[in-house]
Parts: C-alpha cells; structure tokens; sequence
C-alpha cells in the first residue's frame, strides 16, 4: 500500500499542476518580457525626445507589480506557494517625485530580474517537460511500430526502456524546475530584508505613536476627572472648614485647633492637586493652545520670564503636550538648579517643525546625565521623534533646544 502510494504521488496531481505551472511560467514569462523589452528598446531608440523614455519608465514601473501580481498567484494557485507581497508605495501626480523612488528601490529592479529570468527559466523547463512527456509518447509508439514490423524484439525493446525512463524521469523534472522557479520567485518577487525592516519600522511607528496618543489621551481624562471632581470636593471641603473657622468662634481651643489644621490642610492639598493637574494636562493648553498653557507657566515662575510664541498653525494634542512638559521641566529644572534671575522662551512653526528654545543666564552645568529630569526631557522629545540639543557649559548660559514634528 505504501508502494503504491509513492507511485500514485510521483503521477499524482501535484506533478500535473507542477507540469501546469512551467507552461504558464513560459506564457506569462513572454508576456512581462515582451512588454519590458518594448518599453526599454522604445525608451533607448527614442531618448533623444527625453518625454518618451519618461513615459516608457513609468509605464514599466506601473506595470512590473501588475505582472508581479500575475507571478504570485501563479505560485499560490499551481503550487500553493504564497509569495509576501512588496509593501505599497504612494502614488504621486508629480512624475519624478514618484519615478525617483521606484528607480531606487532594490524590490524594482529584483522585480525585473525575474520577469527576465522567468521566460528562460521556464522554456528551458517545457522544453525538458516537452521532451520527457511527449518522448514518452513517441517511444511507446516507436516500441509498438518495432514490434510489428522489426525481425529482432531488440528496438523494441530498447523504445520501452527508453520511453520508461522518460515517463519515470518525467515528474523528477516538473519537480526539479519548479523548485528553481520558486527559489527565484520568492528571492526576487518577494520584499527584500530591507523592504521587511522598513515595514517593521513603519509599524513600531504606528504603534508608538498610537501608545502616546492613548497616553495622552489618558492624561487629558485623568485632568478632568480631577478637575471636575476631586478638585470641586476639595474646594467645596475648604470653603466649608473656612466657614467654621470663622463662625464658630466660641468652640473649646482644642476644637479650634483642629478646625483651623484642617482648613489649612486642605487648603495645601488643594494646591498640591491644581499643581498635579497642571502638570499632566492642563485644560487651557487644550482650549487655548501653547500661548496661553506657557503663559501660565512663565506668570507663575519664581523669576522674570519673557515669552515669545509665533504658532499660526497649531500642532497635534500630543505635540503640544510634549512641548508644554518641556518648557514646564525646563523651568522647573532653573528654578532648582540654575540659580537662574530670568529666562526667556521662544515657540516657533516653521513647516512642519515646531522649535522651542529655553534660555537663562543660571550657573550651567546641566547636563541629561547628571539629573532625571534632562532625561525625561529627552525621553519624552525622543518619544515624537523630535530632537533635543543642550548647551550649558560651566558658568552660563544654559540653552534647551528642541525640535518636533507637527504632524
């Protein structure tokens, strides 16, 4: 039984699809290179008219994925082989801007290397597919014809052995050249290493931007779950104790005392939480936009802070929030460590870059290694892709510059 079904799987269907697949390899083989040949031959004859050779490169580059696509599924339907297909590139109305980049990639030109490969491979293919099928054919009836009419069994015999051989040798070939054509396929069909870690980094990309922008978001809800609700018990809870503390003037002094620690307690737990809401995401940098968000923070500064910000366009909820927490750090790192009598600070759009620049006239020495919280500035700029620069030698001027797309 086991015998047999070795030999039903050497002539089985899978060797008739393979037998399939190099004939419609030779097909769509001349196909693709015919036209490629055309367009390259016309493109070269005619390059003296520059608009032609244009037109013929990218009609080439136009029509190379659809016959990469015509590949693929040749491989997935005769061979069940799934190619991975090459990753998407964005149409442009603008001819070089789009033409440019397909003549760079290394995915075009692995492209065309098997559509010229590819008739070649696959004629050579039929051709030996050709001769052990129809040779089969031919020697059974050279055999028959040698029996009937030669004196000697000998031809006859030799035709049979023959024609065996071919019938045998037969599916070893449809196995033999398509495992070449899907060795190529998948090495030239397929995305390169570098067409693959472009992708994985496009994605992480998309991930990351996608956990910041849930971050934020969650910043944004925890500000006003605290601010519409904490906050409010709070405020009504020290209006309420500021109220005793002035009415009930005739308690026992131990009464008072704890009345009055209360109202002072909660007065300092209100400060605290406003101070804890501003830094996570302060309402008026989503209502107003950076102008007014800054502003705040340079009134409330314990030195002079001149600001200057030129934002026609606002950026993203996320960019903003970035560069608030930067300026708001920056501050607070001067007023800690810098010794620092003013500051100033600059916001500027320019394109799709947004740059902000922190300066005072403090001791210097900063530096992200020697503190944390350089490192969150930097860890949070590096998070948006943006970048961060310090200058800050011994004795001053420090000056935090920082960069970040808008987008």
């Amino acid at each position: 039984m086991t015998i047999w079904r070795r030999i039903r799987a050497h002539w089985g269907a899978a060797t008739w699809l393979r037998t399939l697949h190099v004939a419609t390899g030779l097909l769509t083989g001349l196909l693709s290179a015919g036209v490629i040949a055309t367009l390259v031959v016309g493109s070269v004859l005619l390059v003296w008219t520059v608009v032609v050779p244009v037109i013929a490169m990218a009609l080439l580059f136009w029509t190379l994925p659809l016959f990469t696509a015509l590949q693929r599924s040749r491989f997935a339907a005769h061979l069940d082989v799934h190619i991975a297909p090459l990753p998407r590139r964005d149409f442009s109305l603008h001819p070089l801007r789009w033409l440019v980049p397909q003549a760079r990639a290394l995915s075009t030109w692995r492209q065309l290397a098997y559509h010229l490969l590819c008739p070649l491979l696959n004629g050579l293919g039929s051709l030996a597919l050709l001769t052990a099928w129809g040779g089969t054919l031919a020697m059974v009836f050279l055999a028959a014809r040698a029996f009937d009419f030669s004196p000697s069994p000998a031809f006859g015999a030799a035709f049979t052995l023959i024609g065996v051989g071919l019938f045998l040798a037969g599916p070893l070939v449809a196995r033999a050249f398509t495992w070449v054509d899907v060795i190529a396929g998948e090495a030239l069909l397929g995305p390169a290493l570098s067409d693959e870690l472009a992708q994985r980094v496009e994605t992480l990309q998309e991930s990351r931007a996608e956990v910041i922008d849930a971050a934020d978001a969650e910043r944004r809800r925890i500000e006003r779950d605290l601010h519409d609700g904490t906050q409010q018990r709070l405020v009504w809870l020290a209006m309420n104790l500021g109220m005793a503390r002035a009415t009930l003037k005739d308690l026992p002094e131990p009464a008072m005392q704890v009345i009055t620690q209360a109202h002072e307690e909660s007065k300092q737990a209100l400060k605290e939480l406003r101070d804890l809401v501003r830094g996570l995401h302060p309402a008026v940098l989503t209502d107003e936009g950076l102008d007014a968000a800054l502003s705040g923070l340079a009134a409330r500064a314990p030195f002079p802070v001149r600001l200057s910000v030129d934002v026609a366009q606002r950026a993203s909820p996320t960019i903003e929030a970035v560069a608030f927490f930067v300026v708001s750090e920056a501050l607070t790192n001067i007023a800690k460590h810098a010794e620092a009598t003013k500051a100033s600070i600059t916001v500027v759009r320019k394109g799709d870059r947004l740059r902000l620049a922190v300066r005072d006239d403090g001791r210097g020495g900063a530096a992200p290694e020697r503190g944390s919280g350089l490192r969150g500035l930097a860890q949070r700029v590096g998070s948006v892709d943006g970048e961060l620069r310090i200058d800050s030698p011994q004795g001053g001027p420090t000056t935090i510059e920082v960069e970040l797309p808008c987008e």
